[in-house]
């Protein structure tokens, strides 16, 4: 059965998981923030800022008005950056039809420390809650355009509409699994980001691939810690969300938190690395969620923490590294 989709936010992953949509006959409107952006969408029919070498299908539309994207939708999809989130809903809140709605979006809000799932809880009524999901694990948004097999899972309370999306999304190309375990799928996706800042700082370092396999684990670890803690499952942590996501940003090119901590490790400055990119690196705002999450919950997060110290406190990796060798020896569990 073919669907009115709409899709919010034309960055380069809301643009392919567009394209996956309309390329299953269903009809997508994206929306764009900007007017500019989504007459560039539509003229080019191609994301050439975001996403470019991958031409839309015709059922996909790019537009900036609102209204017109949400209205008889039968599936929405959010893909706003999770800093931008709070901003956007209340907008978006009063258009919202009774359908199934899906964050794609990966991050902690800085100052309140609430996940994107807390976020939607808050804004959108009680009533619309069962209609939450939330899509995530290792996914390129390239890898996903060009139709390179690709698995993810879906999180919400609610089974009868997971499942539902589950099958909206699900290809011979993109497979889908469910869980019920929100509080898990939601930290993985914002904590591996990261991790994986601190394991291309090692990189940047000129580190080899003993400090990456250990930056890693022991980064898995404090998923892991601080998820059990706010109520998550430690398995999903080993799942889509936690440890394949995870391996998926520290090690992959495409990576933009990747990207952040190589630059870092040879020894450029945040804003000068910042100001080169075009797109969100989500790592660098939620490691300072992160790090606060973490005393607020009493967890121990050596990894997190040092990051946040080069992040915000200008720490030289290096010196950040010797604090994490040299810290009092310990059981591994």
């Amino acid at each position: 059965m073919t669907m009115k989709v709409a899709v919010l936010g034309a960055g380069s992953w809301g643009t392919a998981l567009a394209k996956l949509l309309a390329e299953k006959g269903n009809e997508v409107r994206l929306w764009a923030r900007h007017e500019s952006q989504a007459t560039a969408i539509e003229s080019a029919r191609e994301n050439v800022r975001y996403l470019a070498g991958f031409k839309l299908p015709a059922s996909l539309h790019a537009t900036h008005d609102l209204r017109a994207t949400l209205e008889h939708a039968d599936l929405v999809v959010s893909v706003v950056p999770s800093h931008g989130l709070r901003e956007l809903l209340p907008s978006v809140v009063p258009l919202l039809p009774e359908v199934p709605i899906v964050s794609a979006s990966k991050g902690i809000e800085n100052g309140t420390l609430k996940l994107v799932s807390e976020i939607f809880e808050e804004l959108v009524p009680p009533e619309k809650h069962p209609l939450l999901t939330y899509l995530s694990g290792p996914s390129f948004a390239k890898e996903v355009a060009a139709g390179m097999p690709t698995v993810v899972v879906a999180a919400g309370r609610d089974a009868a509409i997971t499942m539902t999306v589950q099958h909206a999304f699900a290809t011979d190309r993109f497979r889908v699994y469910t869980t019920d375990d929100v509080i898990g799928v939601e930290l993985g996706g914002a904590l591996k980001n990261v991790i994986a800042i601190a394991t291309g700082i090692g990189d940047g370092l000129g580190f080899g691939h003993n400090t990456r396999a250990a930056l890693i684990t022991r980064g898995l670890a404090e998923m892991i810690r601080l998820a059990t803690a706010m109520g998550g499952d430690p398995l999903t942590l080993a799942g889509l969300a936690g440890m394949g996501d995870l391996v998926l940003t520290c090690t992959g090119d495409l990576s933009r938190n990747r990207q952040v901590g190589l630059e870092l490790g040879k020894g450029r400055k945040l804003a000068e690395v910042l100001a080169g990119m075009t797109m969100v690196a989500e790592g660098v705002k939620t490691a300072k969620s992160a790090y606060e999450l973490s005393l607020k919950w009493n967890v121990e997060m050596p990894l997190v923490r040092e990051a946040y110290r080069i992040l915000y406190e200008d720490r030289p990796p290096l010196e950040a590294m010797a604090t994490l060798m040299t810290r009092e020896l310990k059981a591994e569990r």
